[in-house]
């Protein structure tokens, strides 16, 4: 039972949101685990958008399971209102998700409210990430940095894998060199390297980038697909990667799935090479 974080500085849009998506979809399909996708932004849509349409939130998801929080609170309002009784349990989570994959993928909707309110609730996402790594083989979190800096070291801190997202800019890569001096967790092994909306027609290639930082190990990549980020807009993430499943390498569609299909594997390896040496 892992905690992989999603994080960048915030200072560049990275595609670090539907990487985190991409590689949830994929692990849920590919690997059967049982998975929770947390967002932590303040009312940010993009993960709801992936997954379901806001007007549909109280029927059936078919092929993807129930609704299971009808009438329960919505995702993370829910969860604080528990946690304040002291009644937050790992398995009593799962009442406040939405199923996308019965049995392999949950998401646990983010907050949609006043920024006050969610001032408040942002203290309790820690908690919240505590109990579900009871409950679930892998809580994927993809974390704000709105969250404010103190919030946001302690998730790092507690996650078992962080992988930093950055776009396939000159400045972007050097601004995580030198984040990387200041932060020595960036330094060791829970940290791995993404490079979101990834082109691989630019001279900045994965092969260039690994080089350039310094890095043994190949830099992950998800790259840009149309289909892809037009399912992102459409709540039709997982009908996609299912039509995918059995894409053939030569097809255009080739590529990207095959990169989610390696950077979701790095981030298994590593775990698994992080739980040998405890």
């Amino acid at each position: 039972m892992s905690i992989v974080t999603f994080w960048n500085d915030g200072k560049q849009q990275t595609g670090k949101t539907l990487s985190a998506v991409a590689i949830a979809t994929y692990m849920a399909i590919k690997h059967n685990y049982k998975i929770l996708l947390i967002p932590t932004g303040y009312n940010d849509k993009t993960i709801n958008n992936c997954f379901w349409e806001e007007r549909k939130i109280k029927k059936n998801l078919g092929l993807f399971g129930p609704n299971t929080n009808i009438a329960m609170g919505n995702g993370i309002e829910g969860l604080t209102q528990i946690l304040k009784s002291n009644k937050i349990t790992s398995q009593n989570i799962t009442n406040y998700t939405k199923i996308i994959f019965k049995d392999t993928l949950e998401i646990l909707p983010g907050f949609s409210g006043e920024k006050e309110k969610y001032d408040e609730l942002k203290e309790n996402y820690l908690d919240i990430i505590r109990a579900a790594n009871q409950y679930y083989d892998l809580v994927l979190v993809d974390l704000d940095i709105e969250m404010g800096e103190k919030i946001v070291q302690q998730i790092l801190e507690k996650s078992n894998l962080i992988v930093t997202v950055l776009s396939q800019r000159l400045s972007s890569i050097n601004d995580f060199i030198d984040k990387r001096e200041e932060m020595s967790i960036l330094k060791s092994k829970k940290s791995l390297i993404l490079i979101g909306r990834y082109d691989k027609f630019s001279k900045y290639t994965v092969k260039n980038i690994s080089r350039y930082m310094g890095e043994k190990n190949k830099v992950s990549t998800i790259p840009y697909n149309t289909l892809f980020f037009e399912a992102c807009e459409e709540a039709k993430v997982p009908d996609l990667f299912l039509r995918l499943r059995n894409v053939d390498e030569d097809d255009r569609n080739g590529l990207f799935l095959a990169e989610v299909g390696r950077a979701s594997q790095n981030i298994i390896y590593r775990l698994q090479d992080l739980s040998m040496r405890i």
